[in-house]
């Protein structure tokens, strides 16, 4: 019920153009690398899926992730706007249902651009390679893997949003945590264990144990993440 009365409210906002269009251009960015620079990859070894991938993700996870912290933002500005979070509190319905609602919301978004992204990456494999039945089961498990690793960047944007009322200051936050993530060592695992980095590992070419642990980190941050808002509703209750 909470992500219908989220959808109800996103439709008020620019939130599903900003998703709709990052999704196309974010699609757009094998294709287009395809069109120009097809002889760079097609002579490559591997399956069309990890060469493609290998070749698209980093910027494909960059816009995946602004689009996360850009959503997050415009969902709470809502909230902000119109004294919604002051009022809430003389409500039966519970702040923590809200979050969670947003959440889902941009979860399901998240879903849909990444299965633009897949369709791009089909429409690539075939156009320009040929893919074999093996090839479906890596891509969907690169996409579903790449959905995982965005829960806790969802979660901890919403939070940053939640936590400042001025949306700039919220989406400046987030845009700095983005492109410090594009700037952490990629071979270091401590440093991708950084929410926003996350999203930036791929599963085709990488080794089971590394995406075991991956998994496990995920697990970890989402309780660590959980709790901070539990933490945060009552010191806002307490306090503001």
């Amino acid at each position: 019920m909470s992500v219908f009365l989220e959808w109800k409210k996103a439709k008020r906002t620019g939130f599903l153009s900003v998703f709709f269009g990052g999704g196309i251009l974010a699609a757009a960015v094998p294709a287009l690398n395809m069109a120009f620079r097809s002889e760079m990859y097609v002579t490559q070894k591997g399956t069309p899926v990890y060469i493609l991938l290998s070749a698209n993700w980093q910027l494909m996870a960059m816009l995946n992730v602004l689009l996360v912290v850009v959503g997050a933002c415009l969902l709470y500005h809502t909230e902000f706007a119109d004294h919604a979070m002051q009022k809430m509190k003389s409500l039966p319905m519970r702040e923590s249902a809200v979050f969670a609602g947003k959440a889902m919301l941009i979860f399901f978004m998240s879903i849909f651009i990444l299965m633009m992204e897949a369709a791009a990456v089909v429409f690539c494999s075939y156009h320009w390679f040929q893919i074999g039945t093996g090839d479906w089961g890596e891509l969907w498990k690169s996409f579903g893997y790449a959905l995982l690793l965005m829960l806790p960047c969802i979660v901890l944007s919403l939070l940053i949003a939640e936590f400042c009322r001025n949306m700039w200051v919220s989406l400046g936050i987030g845009v700095i945590c983005v492109f410090t993530a594009t700037m952490l060592p990629a071979n270091r695992f401590i440093f991708s264990l950084f929410p926003f980095a996350m999203p930036f590992q791929m599963f085709a070419g990488t080794d089971i144990t590394l995406i075991t642990r991956y998994i496990c980190a995920v697990l970890a941050e989402m309780a660590v993440l959980a709790l901070a808002e539990i933490l945060s509703i009552r010191i806002r209750r307490e306090f503001v």
